[in-house]
């Protein structure tokens, strides 16, 4: 009974906390703090860099599960990865055309650059993107919005543990990617403040 518990509420964590919903509070809280204009780049963001990667993901299933939508086999991790680059640069290039606020250009930028480094560890290793996209996340809203931010890094080691109580990944491959998410997204997100 208690590992049926454990599983379901590792199962909780994994789907709340997964990269699209974090992608899309991110992007809304970043767009907040420009306004109205702000709120409708955010939209765009939520458009190109969660929906249309989640729709891509369950639609190439072939079996339209939702529960695949967190990809764990790693061979169509490579496959899938560069259709999400390219959604995310679309999303940059049109932010950049419409002259979004610099920190909403540099938080995609921020996006992009953690996926990109993400793809090529994938070749030999499944590193956590939710771990990844969660601490980016919260890194950049901690120099946007103040460093008290930082006490939702207490959330890090809840969907580590996750994602290994799952079996969808190591303990090592968890650290690694909130490792690189921080250490990736705060430079290049830190360039647009």
């Amino acid at each position: 009974m208690r590992a049926n518990l454990q599983n379901r509420l590792a199962k909780a964590i994994t789907d709340s906390l997964d990269p699209k919903n974090i992608i899309a509070l991110l992007s809304l809280l970043v767009g907040l703090h420009y306004g109205w204009s702000g709120l409708g780049w955010a939209v765009l963001t939520i458009l190109f860099c969660a929906v249309l990667p989640i729709a891509y993901i369950v639609y190439t299933d072939g079996r339209g599960d939702w529960a695949a939508r967190h990809v764990p086999d790693r061979a169509r991790r490579l496959a899938i990865i560069p259709v999400i680059l390219a959604s995310v640069g679309t999303c940059l290039a049109l932010m950049h055309v419409g002259n979004a606020p610099s920190p909403l250009l540099s938080m995609v930028a921020a996006m992009l650059a953690t996926l990109g480094g993400i793809w090529p560890i994938t070749l030999a290793w499944k590193i956590s993107v939710h771990t990844a996209v969660l601490t980016g996340a919260l890194a950049m809203l901690a120099m946007l919005y103040g460093p008290w931010l930082l006490l939702g890094a207490a959330l890090v080691p809840a969907v580590a543990w996750s994602r290994a109580r799952l079996k969808d990944h190591t303990v090592a491959q968890t650290i690694a990617g909130a490792a690189l998410g921080a250490t990736v997204a705060a430079p290049v997100f830190g360039l647009g403040l």
